[in-house]
């Protein structure tokens, strides 16, 4: 692994709302805004952007959490940018705050957490999980 960033350093990721990132469920669309679920994948992502450059090649980066504010509403056709800042970095684990907006207006906030493992390490948990 290689600790290249520092508590505050920042990433940053554009996402355009479409189609499917509306509230739809069973095939009804709920509503017409960007959904809670769609917004913390993409959370998830700019977060991970700081794992991508940090793990090796035989490491992994696996999620710990995800809490997401919703506090405001983002249409389709909208562009959500997605602020990343490193929050916790402790050995093999690195959380970030976010903020998602467009333009001046905060659409939501939260935090997100990864471990980087070793890949050997990942597929033994795997294992370990369907073995019971």
């Amino acid at each position: 692994m290689k600790n290249i960033f520092k508590v505050g350093d920042v990433m940053h990721l554009q996402h355009l709302v479409v189609d499917s990132d509306l509230a739809t469920f069973n095939d009804e669309n709920i509503h017409p805004f960007f959904s809670t679920f769609a917004l913390g994948r993409e959370a998830e992502w700019v977060c991970r952007k700081f794992v991508l450059q940090m793990k090796d090649a035989d490491e992994e980066g696996i999620g710990t959490f995800l809490n997401i504010r919703h506090l405001s509403p983002a249409f389709l056709g909208d562009t959500v940018e997605f602020i990343a800042t490193v929050s916790v970095l402790e050995g093999h684990r690195i959380d970030c705050s976010f903020e998602a907006r467009v333009g001046d207006r905060m659409v939501a906030e939260g935090e997100q957490g990864q471990k980087i493992l070793k890949k050997e390490k990942v597929e033994r948990l795997i294992q370990q999980v369907k073995n019971g």
